[in-house]
């Protein structure tokens, strides 16, 4: 009996364990009093990806460092700091992925710019590809073209089953 209990206590365990190790959800957001602070902390979380999500603005996200970030970006607002202060101090803290438009410098060059390049390339190499010049076919000698319409006259098959007499 003891050990019946044991193993379905060790069971219950084991499937509670994944969802008691779950993020807890966060905090509910809380709007700037003043309406003007507020419309400027929305504009920001279009601009600002969710570093968790990544593809998400962090208006979007449902992630917990979001809600950090919110939270955060709603106290620059409120303590006075500029939206150029605010992207800054974000790129300091995550680092230039957290904008949806990197700053261009030298570090991003490859980012601005790569997608560019490679279509460049590629065009390039289309360009030299068209320009080389097609390989010509030797004609066939007397003998070849004889043997080669004694092996067409001789195939009582044809060579495609599905052709039809009207496709020759």
């Amino acid at each position: 009996m003891k050990r019946a209990l044991l193993i379905a206590v060790a069971s219950l365990g084991l499937v509670a364990g994944p969802a008691a190790a779950q993020e807890p959800p966060p905090a509910p957001d809380r709007p700037l009093p003043d309406a003007a602070q507020e419309a400027r902390a929305q504009a920001l979380f279009d601009d600002i990806r969710c570093v968790v999500c990544q593809h998400e603005a962090i208006a979007d996200s449902p992630a917990g460092i979001a809600a950090d970030m919110r939270r955060l970006v709603r106290e620059e607002i409120a303590a006075g700091l500029s939206d150029e202060q605010i992207r800054t101090d974000l790129v300091r803290r995550y680092g230039d992925f957290v904008l949806f438009t990197p700053p261009l410098r030298g570090a991003t060059w490859l980012l601005w710019f790569g997608p560019f390049a490679v279509l460049a390339s590629a065009g390039a190499g289309l360009w030299l590809m068209s320009r080389r010049r097609p390989v010509e076919a030797t004609p066939l000698s007397v003998a070849e073209e004889a043997d080669l319409a004694r092996i067409l006259a001789d195939q009582a098959v044809r060579p495609d089953p599905d052709a039809k007499p009207t496709d020759d």
